[in-house]
């Protein structure tokens, strides 16, 4: 069972691309707090961040690109029954 995504168990949760945006807000919010800070480390952490927020991002149009390919071949999820699998 999941914990955060949309299932039968957790109609509430969230879809893929909407927990992946929220996450991407995090980093990028703590990342504009470190970029005046010169030092070796935070220059680290400030490169990393960068990069996890272009994988995010390409994350998120993945996603995004599924969910698409979902509703165009299927409609919408109908009494929480799986448009694929089983």
């Amino acid at each position: 069972m999941t914990h955060f995504l949309v299932t039968d168990e957790n109609p509430d949760g969230y879809k893929l691309e909407d927990m992946l945006k929220l996450i991407r807000k995090d980093i990028f919010l703590r990342t504009t707090k470190i970029l005046e800070d010169d030092r070796p480390e935070a220059q680290t952490v400030l490169d990393n961040n960068v990069k996890i927020l272009g994988l995010l991002s390409e994350a998120i149009t993945i996603a995004e690109n599924s969910t698409s390919v979902l509703q165009k071949s299927f409609g919408p999820s109908r009494d929480g029954k799986p448009r694929i699998g089983i």
